[in-house]
């Protein structure tokens, strides 16, 4: 897979899936930016069509709920607490239908 390389504030190539990227976003009628990773953008759009939602809604719950005066910090937590959710009830499923040898967690 081709990775395009952008370069960075430091003056070195840097992949774009972490390079960040300023995105203007619409929250309840307000026009706002928001600076993510491209990596963190897709996740987010991701989740919100999973949960049946448009991206500006999402952020708009993200925004309501947010307990940082960073958006995009509000973002980034948000998507690494719906992945740790996930990774959490995967862990607990396996438990429960007895997860192959090798594969248990580590005490």
């Amino acid at each position: 897979m081709e990775t395009e390389r952008l370069a960075s504030e430091h003056g070195g190539p840097v992949e774009k899936e972490f390079a960040v990227v300023k995105r203007s976003v619409v929250v309840d009628g307000h026009k706002t930016s928001v600076s993510l990773e491209d990596a963190f953008w897709r996740s987010l759009k991701d989740i919100a069509a999973r949960r049946g939602m448009t991206l500006s809604t999402q952020i708009a719950v993200i925004d309501q709920h947010r307990k940082t005066n960073n958006l995009s910090s509000a973002i980034r937590l948000f998507v690494l607490e719906h992945f740790r959710a996930r990774a959490l009830s995967a862990v607990f499923i396996g438990e429960r239908q007895g997860m192959p040898r090798g594969l248990e967690p580590r005490a």
